[in-house]
């Protein structure tokens, strides 16, 4: 009974975040129902799920975070795209808020121009614009979404974004995509230019043109996992020096801090106790300084 509860707790905030069916909501199982106590959604307690194929192109996860308790009309859910991925177009009756966590995002209204956004910025979408966003073409994008209901309804779902919509990418940036991606990942190597360049000038080289220019644009792993190859092998291989770069670059990339941790614990049992907590003390230093 109680895998059947947390089943249906499940299904219910997604439905809150991205509405499948009529609304239904079910309160956390914290929550005492009409009780004005404080309810507190432990962190992981709602497991990502995937993104609905008729409303997303590409690899979209979306976690519930709270759903719409009267009196509220407000729902909440921390949304990850990876690089391409995108939601169709839709509408919202008493508009969105978008909160961007990590990544590098698009959005586009009716007629309007591709916009480019990124990690700590807000994004505003009044009610009715007909409108889609996503991930940029090169960067996983994650944002908490807030919306609120209007007879019951927060989204109001339409087609889907062609290739060829999405393939015009923002108006200020209209290079080729690949060529794009590969100035936006050079943008952070020039660190190492400016210490090294005239020290070692072709090690310096390489690094900017072959492995962030070609090897981490790649479409064959998103940057996301790229990320947490990187820092898996660099803990495996002790290699803490490198952590606190790669540390940050993948929670641009769309990874998580929780999931970071819980990475660095799971190797911990197949890599060595030493380096996991070699690796948790530099981690530690990154996210809370």
């Amino acid at each position: 009974m109680k895998l059947l509860a947390s089943a249906l707790l499940s299904i219910s905030l997604l439905n809150a975040t991205f509405p499948l069916v009529s609304q239904g909501q079910t309160a956390p199982a914290d929550a005492t129902p009409n009780s004005p106590a404080i309810t507190i959604v432990r962190n992981g307690s709602q497991a990502p799920q995937n993104g609905p194929a008729d409303r997303f192109t590409g690899s979209v996860r979306v976690q519930p975070l709270f759903g719409a308790k009267a009196p509220s009309h407000t729902s909440g859910g921390l949304v990850t795209f990876e690089a391409g991925a995108r939601s169709a177009w839709h509408s919202h009756p008493v508009g969105q808020v978008l909160i961007v966590t990590a990544g590098t995002g698009w959005i586009q209204s009716w007629g309007g121009p591709i916009q480019e956004f990124h990690q700590g910025d807000i994004v505003l979408i009044p009610p009715g614009v007909k409108h889609w966003h996503g991930a940029s073409a090169t960067s996983s994008m994650t944002h908490i979404a807030i919306q609120e209901e209007s007879d019951g309804s927060n989204t109001t779902w339409m087609e889907k974004v062609s290739d060829e919509q999405y393939s015009h990418g923002p108006v200020a940036t209209q290079e080729p995509l690949k060529s794009q991606g590969a100035n936006n990942m050079n943008k952070e190597p020039s660190a190492i230019k400016k210490t090294y360049g005239d020290f070692a000038p072709k090690l310096v080289q390489i690094t900017d043109d072959v492995l962030f220019g070609d090897i981490w644009e790649r479409p064959e792993l998103s940057k996301r996992d790229r990320s947490l190859v990187t820092v898996t092998a660099l803990i495996a291989g002790g290699n803490t020096e490198q952590l606190p770069f790669h540390l940050k670059r993948a929670r641009e990339n769309g990874v998580t801090e929780a999931e970071l941790i819980e990475t660095i614990t799971h190797l911990a049992f197949y890599c060595g106790w030493p380096k996991a907590m070699s690796a948790i003390a530099v981690a530690k230093e990154a996210f809370r300084p």
